[in-house]
């Protein structure tokens, strides 16, 4: 009797498990294959060649670039190699990237920044927010940009035991921002499990020195956020459930949820178009080829607009797609006066003339 019950319990295991396997597959879109949509004035960006993760561009056309991402499960071409932030001036003809000197005092070889934020002061006095794992762990590092030098001064390193396997983050202030919680568990194998069984434990957290607390929940994975024009409005990307919320941001900095826009595909770091307000989303079309890396059939790439994102139907359209052979694991894309840049979590970077 005993050993039926133990075979009874390993096969609604095992179907359990099976089945939560094929739904995995159906959530990272294993069998999608991407429909090219190129522009034509596109070029990769020389000297970015290990990633672009994230890109923040300041009201002036500067353009700050994270790249070196170590991410557990993710390809890295140069695994021995820092982490850098990169300044591209998009006001420039021909623009070029620029490695920025970051001060002494930093520990700059375990530096490996994920997503970034700007805020610039009364004073206008630019800060850089980066999220950083070194040794796999998750702080946040405040730099001050000095924009004669082209360097940054490392003012604070943030840590605090709701920041664990932080994703991106947007400043609000002087030492203010939600942050982004991609999973709950540290350990490879049971952010695995997690995937598995959709386990919704994830979520959006606030900082400041006064206060630190959870402001959403219930995400599938958390990923990239970022703020509507007017500040009333975060945008959150949940890139398993290939969506984004709109959620409200109240005085308490209290968020709550408007709506969910559903996309199709899995959306990772998302940025707002200054001149409209349309929503611009780096997106992964087939999430296993990501995850289970081959030069033969690489990942692809595509970034999505979503325009009139508060309206009862938003209008999506594409940017731009392409199936690896130029561009592979897209993760962002941010526009300056008709001009695209599209990052990668470990791949190259493409600049565009819309």
């Amino acid at each position: 009797m005993g050993k039926l019950v133990a075979l009874t319990l390993l096969g609604a295991g095992l179907a359990l498990i099976g089945e939560r396997l094929m739904t995995l597959r159906e959530r990272t879109n294993a069998y999608r294959e991407v429909e090219p949509v190129e522009p034509q004035n596109c070029h990769l960006i020389e000297g970015l060649e290990n990633g672009s993760e994230d890109i923040d561009i300041l009201p002036s056309g500067l353009a700050f670039i994270s790249s070196g991402l170590k991410y557990p499960g993710m390809p890295n071409f140069a695994p021995d190699e820092p982490g850098q932030i990169f300044l591209m001036d998009l006001n420039e003809q021909n623009p070029r990237v620029q490695a920025l000197n970051i001060s002494d005092g930093f520990d700059k070889a375990s530096f490996n920044p994920h997503g970034i934020s700007t805020f610039i002061d009364k004073d206008q006095i630019v800060y850089l927010y980066a999220v950083n794992h070194p040794h796999m762990e998750s702080t946040v590092e405040i730099f001050k940009f000095e924009e004669q030098q082209r360097s940054l001064v490392h003012l604070k390193t943030i840590k605090h035991e709701l920041l664990k396997s932080v994703n991106d983050i947007v400043v609000l202030g002087a030492e203010q921002f939600y942050a982004t919680r991609d999973h709950y568990f540290t350990n490879f194998f049971l952010v695995l499990l997690e995937m598995v069984m959709d386990l919704r434990w994830t979520y959006i957290l606030f900082y400041s020195p006064r206060e630190v607390k959870v402001v959403a929940k219930g995400f599938s994975s958390a990923n990239g956020i970022t703020i509507s024009p007017d500040k009333k409005y975060i945008y959150v990307a949940d890139v398993l459930d290939k969506n984004i919320h709109v959620m409200k941001k109240h005085d308490n900095w209290d968020l709550t949820q408007l709506k969910v826009i559903q996309l199709g595909t899995l959306v990772d770091n998302l940025t707002v178009d200054p001149d409209t307000g349309d929503i611009l989303a780096g997106c992964h079309p087939n999430a296993i080829k990501l995850l289970m890396y081959n030069t033969e059939d690489p990942p692809g790439s595509e970034v999505l607009r979503i325009q009139n994102a508060l309206s009862e139907k938003p209008r999506i359209s594409t940017e731009y797609a392409n199936n690896g052979s130029v561009l592979q694991g897209s993760s962002v894309a941010s526009v300056y006066q008709g001009k695209l840049l599209i990052g990668t979590v470990f791949h190259k970077a493409l600049y565009c003339v819309l």
